[in-house]
């Protein structure tokens, strides 16, 4: 099923959808690549494309901006303005105005059928596209009700060609999105193939490269370089598919704004001289962050800036602490619970994890606490591997919260 395409030009840069593993060689029907191999030419150069199966490029496209709120977005403004252009129509014709799919009718025909199941045979006996054989299963579709669509002009040669002309009235990777809705096509793989292009001179493989662009990643901005390197890890551990859309400061000497009061002060700076990078201030779940992020809640932000806490956990609402009166259990979020906090937490050769109070946050009328050993802790988990992570030998739920709560702010509306 084809999307989009180009013809002697590059066209779209879709790298964003891949990463540099997904560069493959899938055969295509489309190459004569038996008549290659007879003239004795690798037909491999002519195949080049990224590859990667839908299911694994949704959340690329979700970090992109491409989520189901602006899948209806765009249909609601195609829809909207194909009537102001129709209305003018109407009164010139004396036609009534059609009466529009609704965006959950739209959605309803596009993910009703997997696109594996649609008949993709070419329609020789066919006389156009309006014929039964080609609209197939779609037959009945009332198609008057689809907004841009236009019988005559669609160029259709299966079942499977009529309905991409049907639910191509959108942006390319909204189809995507809403079509992995259905979960028969999770499998569906996505290609982006340039090869032909190169091979015919029309572009140079070093135009076609994988990862997020610079403008398209999120700068995770932290109160330490512990965090850096934790989150670093994590991502490359748990979600290894979307990494290249995060960035961080460089800690590599040192942590040039460590400590909460500083990265504070660096998103005031930020907001003041206009930074057009995404940027995520990311302050700790303890009483220190807290202070600090609802300070900077009250700053007004740009809409490319935003702050959030790592997020409160039932785990933590019964947390061993220390004080000056002994052991007792505490509820340590938004009290104690640093990045530390979210690593697994049973260490053979240690005593069992609990926080020790600090200072008093006069502010908040609550204490400061920080994990005991948290060093510790840390070397253990950027230890890990995806070996070690896969047979489970290391709990990773809370470390997953911490990522989850991050990718929601990064595709979360805006």
């Amino acid at each position: 099923m084809e999307i989009t395409y180009s013809k002697n030009h590059m066209g779209i840069d879709h790298g964003s959808l891949f990463q540099e593993s997904d560069r493959k060689t899938p055969r295509s029907d489309k190459l004569r690549c038996e008549h290659l191999k007879g003239e004795s030419e690798d037909p491999a150069s002519s195949e080049m494309a990224f590859v990667r199966a839908l299911r694994d490029v949704v959340p690329r496209l979700e970090l992109l901006g491409f989520n189901l709120e602006r899948v209806e977005r765009e249909y609601e403004s195609v829809a909207e303005f194909w009537l102001e252009e129709r209305e003018g129509l109407s009164e010139e014709e004396s036609k009534p105005l059609p009466d529009l799919m609704t965006f959950a009718e739209f959605r309803q025909l596009a993910t009703g059928h997997a696109i594996e199941s649609l008949d993709s045979t070419f329609a020789s006996s066919a006389i156009d596209d309006r014929s039964e054989e080609i609209r197939g299963r779609f037959a009945g579709t009332p198609v008057d009700r689809i907004p841009r669509y236009e019988c005559y002009g669609m160029v259709a040669y299966s079942e499977r060609s009529y309905f991409s002309g049907l639910v191509g009235i959108l942006h390319p990777y909204c189809i995507l999105r809403l079509l992995a809705e259905n979960g028969e096509n999770a499998k569906a793989l996505v290609v982006w193939q340039y090869g032909p292009l190169v091979e015919a001179g029309w572009a140079t493989g070093a135009e076609f490269f994988a990862n997020a662009r610079r403008t398209e990643t999120f700068l995770i901005a932290t109160e330490g370089s512990s965090d850096v390197h934790i989150l670093k890890h994590a991502l490359s551990l748990l979600r290894p598919g979307i990494a290249d859309f995060f960035r961080f400061i460089d800690v590599s000497e040192s942590h040039p704004f460590s400590g909460t009061g500083n990265l504070l002060k660096f998103a005031e700076g930020l907001a003041k001289i206009d930074v057009q990078n995404q940027v995520v201030f990311l302050f700790d779940n303890d009483a220190e962050g807290l202070e600090a992020h609802r300070r900077l809640s009250r700053l007004t932000l740009p809409f490319n800036m935003r702050g959030i806490m790592l997020p409160e956990l039932e785990a933590f609402r019964s947390f061993p602490a220390q004080g000056p009166e002994g052991v007792r259990s505490a509820d340590i979020n938004h009290r104690a619970a640093a990045i530390e906090c979210y690593l697994d937490l049973n260490l053979t050769d240690y005593p069992p994890a609990k926080a020790i109070w600090t200072n008093y946050k006069k502010e908040l009328g609550v204490y400061q606490g920080a994990l005991e050993y948290k060093e510790s802790f840390i070397k253990q988990f950027l230890k890990q591997t995806p070996e070690t992570i896969a047979s489970g030998s290391y709990d990773i739920l809370k470390i997953q919260a911490v990522l989850d709560c991050i990718i929601a702010e990064c595709t979360a509306p805006r």
